[in-house]
């Protein structure tokens, strides 16, 4: 047998060269473009630990109910809904005891009572809207203190929630009724001042009235939205560094600088979606209800007219109240997302929230709040760090 080894080709036939030898390539082998031991940022929860892009902070807001139900949608439908029931109890009760004392007043006393009573009916609006303040300021705090949770992977219980925010309901609720006064007096003021301006002018205090109307609105406009974009990340402030209502006034303020639009626009982003998905909603139910009215009622009886109307208004509330507990969800994580995002471009949030998570990982129940301010910002500005006195771990 002869061996492969020694095999000559036929004679006259060329022999092929041999392949060349090349050196071993001391370059390590393509990862594909990504930079050798790269890893993505952790995403211990509702958001990674980076800076976030405008989908990923868009999404989250949404991603908040999904995530705890019953600590956020759950409790803002059951707050809401309380001050719905209220406001309808009240002000019904009012109008209607009202109403009966106009019917059965005589002529020369009919004014008088009328004027008592709209003057009662308007007393009697002020309590629940003093209650919405109050419903509104806690479920701000308690959304904010779910997004910093569910940031480091954490869901609490409404129980737990309420904890984290013990002693700082007070500071909400304060500036909730102070933003809430201002606006009320703004309003008061130039509506009065139009009024008169229209009542005791003739036709040209007509003409100046309604064009003084327009200017005024246009630029109430244009201020609230500076105002309230500038201030939104107070709650955040009060409940996460645990400042005073001062320090979160100028701490939100600070934070928005180069940030303005960006917040603004999210926040209307948010607020666009939750209108449109509730009108996508209760039209079709109106006009349903409309159509299966003059279908259940084809004789035009007024009892069952009646009826269908309550029936209708009744389930369109129920519609709205759902849509309005949505939004009072989204508007308040997207505040509390957009505070993060921006500590994390500014501060540096992001490492420290890393940090924490890879301490709890390893057991260490002791670490502090990491979202307590360091002792000055990116822009110079100095804040005084809060005590840890947060019951955080």
């Amino acid at each position: 047998m002869t061996d492969n080894n020694d095999w000559q080709p036929p004679s006259g036939v060329p022999v092929p060269p041999e392949a060349p030898q090349y050196a071993a390539s001391p370059f390590p082998p393509s990862t594909g473009g990504q930079q050798p031991g790269w890893t993505p940022p952790p995403k211990p929860g509702l958001i990674p630990l980076r800076p976030l892009g405008f989908g990923t902070l868009l999404g989250a807001s949404f991603q908040v109910i999904r995530r705890n139900p019953r600590a956020t949608f759950g409790i803002s439908l059951l707050l809401n809904g309380g001050v719905t029931l209220l406001f309808v109890a009240v002000i019904g009760g009012v109008v209607a005891f009202a109403f009966g004392r106009v019917n059965s007043a005589t002529h020369d006393s009919a004014d008088e009572i009328l004027a008592g009573s709209i003057g009662a009916v308007v007393v009697a609006s002020l309590v629940p809207l003093a209650l919405s303040v109050l419903v509104g300021a806690i479920l701000q705090g308690i959304i904010a203190l779910e997004v910093s949770r569910g940031t480091i992977g954490e869901k609490l219980t409404v129980r737990g929630l309420w904890r984290l925010a013990k002693g700082r309901i007070g500071a909400l609720v304060g500036w909730s009724a102070i933003a809430t006064v201002a606006v009320v007096i703004v309003i008061v003021v130039f509506s009065v001042v139009i009024g008169l301006i229209i009542a005791l002018g003739g036709a040209a205090g007509l003409v100046i009235g309604i064009l003084l109307g327009i200017a005024v609105g246009l630029a109430s406009a244009a201020l609230w939205f500076w105002l309230t974009t500038k201030l939104s990340l107070i709650p955040s402030v009060l409940l996460l560094e645990r400042a005073s209502l001062r320090e979160a006034i100028r701490r939100s303020w600070s934070l928005t600088n180069g940030y303005f639009w960006r917040t603004l626009g999210t926040q209307l982003l948010v607020s666009v979606v939750v209108q449109v998905a509730a009108q996508v909603v209760t039209t079709p139910v109106s006009l349903l209800l409309g159509i299966g009215g003059a279908l259940l009622n084809p004789n035009s009886d007024d009892g069952a007219a009646i009826a269908l109307l309550v029936g209708t208004y009744i389930l369109t509330g129920i519609i709205s109240l759902v849509f309005s507990s949505l939004a009072t969800v989204t508007s308040a994580a997207v505040n509390a997302l957009i505070y993060i995002d921006i500590r994390m471009r500014k501060e540096g949030l992001d490492l420290d929230l890393a940090r924490f998570v890879e301490a709890r990982q390893v057991g260490d129940v002791g670490v502090g709040n990491p979202y307590l301010p360091a002792a000055a910002t990116s822009d110079g500005t100095t804040y005084p760090a809060p005590p840890n006195d947060s019951p955080w771990a």
